[in-house]
């Protein structure tokens, strides 16, 4: 999954990073790589954290929909991605059958977004129980 972030730097401070598809997830780093570096983190602790307390995983919208937001004026963009599939637990290998047609879908759709195969099934399995649990 790729998140897009806002950075901000003053002069006298760190390299400041906010997500603002997750609300609170922020982090800094000493140089930007840092920064980005840290964020991935960040954004894997605070999903498994809403996983831990059965929350629903908030959508990514676009960079460009943030980028009208007033309170991320002046900052540098970029996309940082992370590996769904990681989050939560130790993952287990499973055997599943999915049609061809379906199974390239699944691998056009990953590629796409920086995914691997896991992390989007286990994305798209994640937003379907989500959603039905609102309903």
């Amino acid at each position: 999954m790729r998140y897009p972030v806002v950075i901000h730097k003053d002069k006298s401070s760190d390299y400041g990073v906010t997500v603002p598809d997750l609300p609170g997830c922020i982090s800094t780093g000493d140089t930007m790589e840092d920064a980005l570096v840290n964020i991935v983190e960040a954004i894997e602790c605070h999903l498994e954290g809403l996983l831990f307390d059965g929350e629903i995983t908030p959508e990514v919208q676009s960079m460009e929909v943030h980028q009208k937001n007033r309170n991320f004026r002046g900052g540098t963009w970029a996309l940082v991605t992370v590996d769904l599939s990681r989050l939560a637990s130790k993952a287990k290998r499973i055997n599943i059958t999915l049609p061809e047609r379906v199974l390239a879908l699944v691998d056009e759709q990953a590629k796409r977004e920086g995914e691997t195969r896991s992390g989007l099934l286990a994305r798209a399995a994640l937003d379907y129980i989500g959603r039905n649990k609102v309903a």
